[in-house]
């Protein structure tokens, strides 16, 4: 691990230790995958208490870490407040994107770490962000671009939500991961081998550098910077022994 990773891991562990010793819920910021691979791989017998992630809906990719003490005698809720960022005018607004969204949030000052997933739909975004910044965020957030945006905090999400997303059939030899890559990415086996040896595919939040990691039903697999799929599993075997798979590719 490099100074910060290793920085990072101290952290976690410390916030582990003040749960256990204060009896405390604490919480770290939100972690990205390369992060959250640094908590998965942590030896369980650093850590002095148990812990959980979330992110604000089951499907989140950014997540917050949750350390519990042994003995837990009160309800906890993470402090994660969901904003929903619309133009003021829609008829003349922008298509803003992803990064149009996250750039003018962090352009107030406020660092990646203190924000979680932005899912962007029909036309509006909503963001997850640490509960403390939520106010500053609605108060200060009112331009996009050359868009005019409002913004508030909203109160019930379905935590179930899940990105759309196109279903993929094909066949392929074994249920590896670099096989069931090539289904929702089609490049050469030589891009997609030095994709996983680069450590840029995770899948459930785990750092996976091996191409034969064998897959199981309803993993999700993140590619850096190209996005997310889903391993539903086997639909059929072919006479030549072949299986034919499918995957959600989210949009």
């Amino acid at each position: 691990m490099n100074k910060e990773e290793t920085l990072l891991q101290k952290r976690l562990v410390e916030l582990s230790r003040i749960a256990y010793t204060r009896g405390i819920v604490t919480f770290s910021d939100f972690l990205n995958l390369n992060e959250l691979n640094i908590l998965h791989t942590t030896p369980k017998n650093m850590f002095l208490s148990k812990h959980e992630t979330y992110g604000g809906y089951d499907l989140s990719e950014r997540q917050m870490v949750a350390f519990l003490p042994d003995a837990l005698y009160y309800d906890y809720q993470y402090p994660i407040q969901m904003i929903e960022i619309s133009p003021v005018n829609r008829k003349f607004s922008e298509e803003l994107t992803h990064r149009d969204y996250l750039g003018a949030v962090m352009n107030l000052g406020i660092e990646r770490c203190k924000l979680g997933d932005i899912i962007i739909d029909e036309g509006k975004a909503l963001l997850f962000a640490k509960e403390e910044l939520a106010d500053y965020i609605i108060e200060n957030l009112t331009r996009i671009r050359h868009t005019t945006v409002q913004a508030h905090a909203v109160s019930e999400f379905d935590v179930t939500y899940e990105p759309r997303y196109e279903e993929v059939k094909g066949t392929v030899a074994s249920i590896r991961l670099d096989t069931v890559l090539s289904l929702a990415y089609p490049l050469s086996r030589s891009k997609l081998t030095a994709y996983i040896e680069g450590g840029r595919v995770f899948v459930n939040g785990k750092l996976i550098t091996s191409n034969g990691y064998r897959l199981k039903e309803g993993d999700m697999i993140s590619v850096r910077k190209m996005g997310r799929i889903s391993y539903t599993g086997i639909l059929s075997e072919t006479k030549k022994g072949r299986y034919m798979v499918m995957i959600r590719k989210y949009i």
